[in-house]
């Protein structure tokens, strides 16, 4: 099953300036344990689909909400010339199509 399938929501936003973060939220239980039991949704396979070292990448799960929080750096200064996402709202693109 994709990510995508099983998420309700999966959107990014910047988290300051110098950072962004991904909130995936599942509908049910059984949609979250799958993702958060992924070996496809660890730190070590994030940091690989996005290029980043494995230390720069936290991976937050709270089962109680239904949720997995990604935070990583931002590759550019929020708003500087170069910045081709100020709002840091389309950097979940790499995460719908990850298989679980």
């Amino acid at each position: 099953m994709k990510l995508s399938d099983a998420a309700r929501v999966l959107r990014s936003k910047n988290a300051g300036p110098l950072a962004l973060t991904i909130d995936i939220l599942f509908q049910d239980r059984d949609g979250y344990d799958l993702a958060a039991d992924s070996s496809a949704l660890t730190r070590a396979a994030i940091s690989n689909l996005y290029g980043l070292p494995e230390d720069q990448v936290e991976l937050t799960h709270v089962p109680m909400a239904l949720a997995i929080k990604v935070t990583m750096p931002r590759p550019i200064v929020a708003g500087t010339p170069g910045d081709r996402d100020v709002y840091g709202a389309q950097q979940h693109r790499p995460l719908l199509d990850i298989e679980l």
